[in-house]
């Protein structure tokens, strides 16, 4: 089994076309054909239904390709690594993120970084909070910026780097929207704007409402945060928002008022796998974030 012939098959399977495939990987569609054949020949099993020109794995095939993707994320990184011991301010820093953490957290983290190592690269993926703690387990990536750290999950480590507000925010016309402070409860009739079910965010709101007695009358839902904004700023409801989200952008026709009576807050940190080290630009950055965050709660106070 050649490391080729599992490129050329993870690429068919991702692309379900062996012509596309070939094409992606710049060589001939017969190379791709006679590979996959001579790695089922190897194997002993159909890794593909031919269904004309389109094919699609079998069974086995999902089960190999799954192994072979953890398989081929060793392998890079022990490539990787080779490469950055030799210089990690040069190297490959690949982290995910949350979209609530994507306009100004993340961004400017790696600018502080860029001008101390100008020449590390990064590959950034957004995603969702489980795929967020599935992709750092399953090594799709080893570093993930995430709110709030997951406590139950044992294959990871985790590190808490700053602990935000949460904050309300009201269409400018909405009664309360000259307070300087709005309790929770006083919003108990208002119409909620909400991520969808099943977001973590979702829960920290719901399950604030619950403390003081109520639930939220659930008016709209959104994808994401920049839906609820949209939201408010047409007048349909109020939100409650990680105070980071609205650093240098409340969306027009709106106010963003702190909260007390409860103070909800949500822990912001960096997880990283239990199972395996951090490469060394990697290492490098997630040092390097721990510090930052520390001097700027340092200045807070």
């Amino acid at each position: 089994m050649e490391i080729r012939q599992i490129r050329y098959f993870m690429e068919v399977a991702m692309r379900e076309h062996v012509t596309e495939a070939a094409d992606s990987l710049h060589v001939a569609q017969s190379s791709v054909s006679r590979q996959i054949f001579n790695l089922e020949s190897e194997l002993g099993v159909d890794l593909f239904i031919r269904e004309g020109r389109r094919v699609k794995l079998t069974p086995i095939g999902k089960v190999f390709l799954e192994r072979m993707k953890h398989a081929m994320n060793v392998i890079d990184d022990a490539t990787r690594e080779v490469e950055e011991y030799l210089d990690p301010e040069k190297g490959t820093i690949r982290i995910a993120f949350p979209i609530s953490l994507a306009a100004h957290t993340l961004p400017t983290v790696i600018y502080a970084f860029r001008m101390h190592y100008p020449e590390a690269k990064f590959k950034l993926k957004q995603a969702l909070y489980q795929d967020l703690i599935d992709g750092v387990v399953k090594g799709d990536f080893n570093l993930a910026l995430i709110g709030p750290l997951p406590m139950d999950e044992k294959k990871i480590k985790r590190k808490i780097l700053f602990t935000e507000n949460i904050v309300a925010l009201l269409p400018i016309h909405h009664p309360l929207a000259n307070r300087s402070t709005i309790k929770l409860r006083e919003l108990k009739d208002d119409p909620f704007c909400l991520l969808q079910n099943g977001t973590v965010f979702r829960e920290i709101v719901i399950n604030a409402c619950a403390e003081l007695g109520f639930s939220p009358h659930v008016a709209f839902e959104g994808d994401d945060i920049d839906a609820l904004k949209g939201l408010v700023s047409a007048g349909l409801g109020v939100a409650l928002m990680p105070e980071v989200t609205l650093v240098d952008n409340i969306p027009r026709s709106t106010v963003k008022i702190p909260l007390i009576e409860p103070n909800v807050t949500r822990s912001v940190g960096v997880i990283t796998p239990k199972q395996r080290v951090l490469l060394p630009t990697e290492e490098l950055f997630y040092n390097f974030v721990q510090e930052f965050f520390a001097r700027l709660d340092h200045f807070k106070n």
